[in-house]
């Protein structure tokens, strides 16, 4: 065994694969790959509550504000759909540290951003860095771990994933409390140094030479395209990411639908959307603790079965007794919990199907997920704001084709991607 002192004397040594890594050092990657994870969200929804007084600062348009949230969307899916399969052929470690580098940068852009074209070009390409970490993290995590342990793991991203919306506005509302909305970029690029200072030291290539994709950037770029063919991946892929149209819808919709159909104050709104979250992440922790002893495709199952169930009754209520906060919260509680199963299930057996190509795998699933995420999250306002139907509807209208994918695609029945499965391929070492 190579002492900590020399390994940080040379240069940064590859993690063992899998069960080689000590617990501690296990539990730190882990750590660190989570934060990675949230610096993505924790950009998306940071500035939100300055909104207003950008547009006064800027002269902009209410349009003009809105468009620097779909650049960063955009960026995280387009960074992520070059990152991933790009890192299969030259490994992880090098865009990892651009990434953040990037991300940081980019953050100090939009913070001395004098008009909305430059902030919202630097938003895109925050997008684009910030990509980086969520799905190299991903890939690593699945370069490190495989069996009972990658579930579980999996299931923490989901669970940062879910509550990262939560706690961005919350974190930039505190900002803005004391300071004007270029500090909360300020407060977004020290994260991102924060970051790459810990990604340099704490974080190792987790992929070495001889188990990287072979064939240069075209042979990685054409194992995506085979990544596409794959049905029984490509069902997972749905399943989550029209899963993620749904949690968008909610996020996008819910504070009109409480704060303006049910008059609730912004704290008090704020406390169901906590409530809710923690639901969410209820359900991540569960499935952490049955993943070892339930088929995950039986969870995944429950999970979308639970989902659908909680926008169906949605639906129906609104439809039959008009609306109602006891109805509306508990609705949303059922199908935001629902999720919470869903996300961990569907990225690891998406990721152990794709284990041959980790990266590829995570920016198919990154990708499309948050594609649908943006399609989804404008439509509940443009269908109206009388009603809480629209976003009802368009929760419904993602969770079904969310089943459908994975009925007629993934067939759960199957077992497909399970970690006793022959159709997982082993791991490349």
């Amino acid at each position: 065994m190579v002492s900590a002192a020399t390994q940080r004397a040379k240069a940064p040594a590859t993690v063992p694969h899998p069960s080689g890594t000590p617990v501690k050092k296990a539990v730190s990657l882990v750590a660190i790959l989570a934060v990675l994870t949230a610096a993505g969200p924790l950009a998306i929804d940071m500035y939100v509550p300055g909104f207003p007084e950008m547009k006064d600062s800027l002269h902009a348009s209410s349009s003009a504000i809105q468009l620097t949230m779909t650049a960063i969307l955009a960026g995280l899916v387009v960074g992520q759909l070059i990152i991933g399969p790009i890192s299969d052929s030259i490994g992880r470690r090098k865009l990892l540290i651009g990434g953040v580098i990037g991300y940081t940068v980019m953050s100090l852009v939009c913070a001395l951003a004098p008009n909305t074209g430059v902030l919202t070009a630097g938003r895109f390409l925050q997008g684009v860095a910030g990509a980086a970490g969520m799905v190299l993290a991903r890939a690593i995590l699945t370069d490190c771990f495989q069996g009972r342990d990658l579930p579980r793991y999996f299931a923490l991203l989901a669970q940062i994933l879910g509550a990262a919306p939560v706690v961005a506005p919350i974190v930039g509302g505190a900002v803005l409390a004391v300071s004007a909305w270029r500090m909360v970029f300020v407060a977004l690029a020290a994260i991102g140094a924060v970051l790459t200072i810990v990604v340099v030291i704490r974080v190792p290539e987790t992929l070495p030479p001889e188990r990287r994709h072979k064939g240069g950037l075209s042979g990685t770029f054409r194992s995506m395209g085979g990544l596409t063919r794959h049905r029984t991946f490509i069902g997972y892929v749905l399943v989550l990411s029209f899963s993620s149209a749904a949690l968008f819808a909610y996020v996008s919709g819910s504070a009109f639908v409480f704060e303006s159909l049910h008059g609730f104050s912004p704290t008090s709104y704020a406390m169901v959307f906590a409530v809710n979250a923690i639901g969410m992440l209820m359900a991540g922790a569960v499935f952490g603790k049955l993943a070892h002893r339930v088929p995950l495709n039986t969870l995944l199952l429950t999970g979308v079965g639970i989902a659908v169930a909680g926008a169906l009754a949605q639906v129906l209520l609104v439809a039959a007794i008009g609306e109602t906060v006891a109805g509306s919260w508990i609705s949303l509680f059922v199908v935001t919990t629902g999720i919470g199963l869903i996300f961990p299930a569907s990225m690891s057996l998406g990721q152990a199907l794709g284990r041959a190509t980790p990266g590829a795998a995570s920016a198919l699933m990154g990708g499309v997920q948050f594609l649908l995420g943006a399609v989804a999250s404008p439509l509940v306002g443009l269908f109206g704001e009388s009603t809480s139907m629209p976003m009802a509807v368009i929760m419904l209208v993602s969770l079904a084709l969310s089943g459908f994918a994975l009925l007629a695609l993934s067939r759960p029945w199957l077992r497909q991607g399970e970690a006793h499965h022959h159709d997982v391929p082993p791991p490349v070492h």
